[in-house]
């Protein structure tokens, strides 16, 4: 074994963990295909709410680097983060396009949700206030945010207009809208078989397509400086996020963040045998910090969330179990920077598919809801069916928290109503009313 290689051994704990560097290297480049496709869709989703594209690429690169970077010299974890898919539509469609909130500050949203979450992760209250929270609302909100995504999907790829009649119907068939559907079936039939960077490879098939038939333009270089990230860095507007009317989206972004992450850190530790017989993660402190931190550098830099991502699943099945893995993951993020000329000309519709298949991994989770237990179902189902159609994940979190309160009360099962929950509710309130 080389130097460095004792080194690596030594810092990271590599086979005490049952792995081996090549092992780290392969799950964290397995990793970063399985999540690449977020260098894509990020800039093209934020770019609507009318910041800079070519600083969204750069920052989406930086900040994921930075962050998993941190997952894995810090914490010594397998897990990458990046802008948060759903958090990011969030941002734009309801937040800037809906509520006409300006993007900075939007920015400024985030990083006060991000500071709340700081607060609220000294002496674990950040796990306790998950706990408190009914699994079946924590599912539903998956499965709704999975809903809206793929709602946004189908209308940037065409698919889905806007309609007086009907609200919405079946788009025209163009040119563009055939490259997407293609783009959705080669990345549907590669995450069938698969094979890594399915979602990836679809985004390129589909913007090579776009180049073929002249709907996009070649660009002139493939391989170039990374733009500049100053007009979208350090741009929050802190104090404007500070009003009642944006309670609402503050803990919106909290809660949803809260779930995306434990939900990722408990199913990928169960994966490498690091969760003990009382149901605890080995390291979870330091991964909820890297989290909340990357989250706050995140909207300082000029992005919505920072989370750790259910794609690291991808190279923690390969068998990475240390923090050399994430390592790697951020510097192929790094590396990604200097291919700012392809990103910056692929369409919406070419990065619409990611979203639609993104969705349904989201939704998929909804089979574990209790079918049988009405009180339960009936708020989830709420919260599933009304972010896409209020185009809000928000209310649509604010009226299944609700309607969850109220049928337990209503019903006389107060045993499921805490008061965390009752403080929720309230927020939720505030939210509808102001």
């Amino acid at each position: 074994m080389s130097q460095n290689a004792g080194i690596l051994e030594n810092y990271f704990k590599i086979s005490e963990r049952g792995s081996t560097v090549k092992q780290e290297v392969i799950g964290g480049i397995t990793t970063f295909l399985a999540m690449s496709y977020i260098i894509f869709v990020n800039p093209a989703i934020l770019g609507d709410a009318g910041m800079d594209r070519g600083a969204l690429i750069t920052v989406t690169c930086l900040a994921s680097a930075l962050a998993t970077l941190l997952s894995g010299v810090w914490a010594n974890a397998p897990f990458a983060l990046a802008p948060g898919m759903g958090l990011n539509a969030f941002f734009t469609y309801t937040l800037v396009l809906g509520k006409g909130v300006p993007w900075q500050t939007a920015l400024g949203i985030v990083f006060i949700s991000g500071f709340f979450f700081l607060i609220l992760s000294i002496g674990g209250i950040r796990e306790k206030i998950a706990n408190a929270i009914p699994l079946p609302l924590k599912i539903a909100v998956g499965g709704g945010i999975g809903m809206f995504i793929t709602l946004i999907g189908l209308k940037n790829m065409g698919v889905v207009v806007a309609n007086d009649a009907t609200l919405v119907a079946l788009g025209p068939i163009t040119t563009t809208v055939l490259i997407g559907v293609a783009g959705l079936i080669v990345s549907m039939v590669l995450e069938i078989e698969r094979v890594k960077g399915g979602m990836l490879i679809g985004i390129l098939v589909s913007t090579i397509l776009a180049f073929i038939t002249g709907n996009v333009d070649v660009p002139s270089q493939f391989i170039s400086m990374p733009p500049s990230a100053a007009p979208i860095a350090m741009k929050l507007d802190i104090i404007g996020a500070f009003k009642l009317s944006l309670i609402g989206p503050i803990f919106s972004f909290m809660f949803v963040d809260l779930f995306d992450t434990l939900g990722t850190l408990i199913s990928c530790s169960k994966q490498m045998g690091m969760v003990d017989e009382k149901g605890h993660i080995q390291g979870l402190g330091k991964m909820l910090y890297t989290d909340v931190s990357a989250t706050i550098a995140g909207a300082m830099m000029g992005t919505s969330t920072v989370t750790t991502f259910v794609e690291s699943a991808a190279g923690v099945a390969i068998g990475a179990r240390t923090g050399l893995a994430s390592v790697v993951t951020a510097l192929m993020f790094i590396g990604a920077l200097f291919f700012a000329p392809i990103v910056g000309v692929v369409p919406a519709y070419a990065t619409a598919p990611a979203l639609i298949i993104v969705g349904g991994y989201m939704f998929k989770n909804v089979k574990d809801l209790d079918f049988t237990d009405m009180k339960s179902l009936f708020p989830a189902f709420i919260i599933i069916v009304a972010m896409p159609l209020t185009y809000s994940i928000s209310i649509g979190l604010s009226l299944g928290f609700l309607a969850y309160i109220l049928l337990h009360l209503l019903t006389g099962d107060f045993k499921k109503i805490n008061f965390t929950l009752l403080f929720i509710g309230a927020l939720c309130f505030v939210n509808l009313i102001v």
